[in-house]
């Protein structure tokens, strides 16, 4: 794609997460034209869904809660990952987060992610990079949203981040009531209703929990 940053300006809006009103994405208003946009500019198949357009609950859950409570991520160095659109990790800059970095397998993710830290005038590093399974010298929090819709997804990052979590990295997880969210080695911390939309999810609303996954977090 020549001109991906163009790309997402035409194909979103500008909004607001309803949990999360303090922060603007740019957002897909409509689930389909935005699929069919992605597929066609790109022109081949099997592409990442743009999961990135969309606040999705567990994401917004997190970035709730450490707009809440602050001294979650203040002063320390903080990694979104799956970033999505950024949602997380501008949150924690907002919280006063020493520094945010947000990393993504999708390469329109991260062009999202630097065009919603752009349009919040904070600083986050955007990487395409996928780090499961390596240490992460120099973080001191993961946060992550969502994670857990799929089991291969799910059986892949786990066991990675019950280690980090061994290693003393804080590692605080969002789900909506997955399928394949750890059964064991979670500890809760906040709970929030965030409306949703059916063209994502078959509710209007999803109970949504934020957890600090700890390393005897297993399925």
């Amino acid at each position: 794609m020549s001109d991906p940053l163009q790309f997402i300006r035409s194909q979103t809006a500008i909004g607001s997460p309803p949990l999360v009103p303090e922060v603007r994405l740019h957002l897909a208003t409509e689930i389909t034209p935005l699929w069919q946009a992605t597929e066609d500019t790109l022109a081949q198949a099997g592409l990442p869904p743009p999961y990135w357009a969309f606040a999705w609950a567990g994401g917004q859950a997190v970035a709730r809660y450490v707009l809440d409570r602050p001294e979650v991520v203040a002063g320390l160095r903080v990694l979104d990952f799956a970033a999505g659109n950024g949602l997380i990790a501008i949150a924690a800059t907002l919280a006063g987060a020493a520094s945010v970095e947000a990393v993504e397998v999708d390469a329109l993710a991260v062009a999202a992610i630097a065009l919603n830290a752009t349009l919040n005038g904070v600083s986050v590093a955007a990487r395409f990079d996928d780090p499961v399974g390596r240490p992460l010298p120099g973080i001191d929090v993961v946060l992550a949203g969502d994670v857990c819709y799929e089991r291969p997804m799910a059986v892949r990052i786990i066991p990675w981040l019950a280690e980090l979590a061994a290693s003393g990295v804080q590692v605080v997880v969002g789900d909506p009531g997955r399928a394949y969210l750890p059964r064991h080695g979670l500890e809760p911390l906040a709970r929030h209703t965030v409306p949703t939309s059916r063209e994502l999810e078959d509710r209007d609303v999803r109970e949504t929990m934020v957890w600090r996954l700890t390393a005897a977090a297993a399925l």
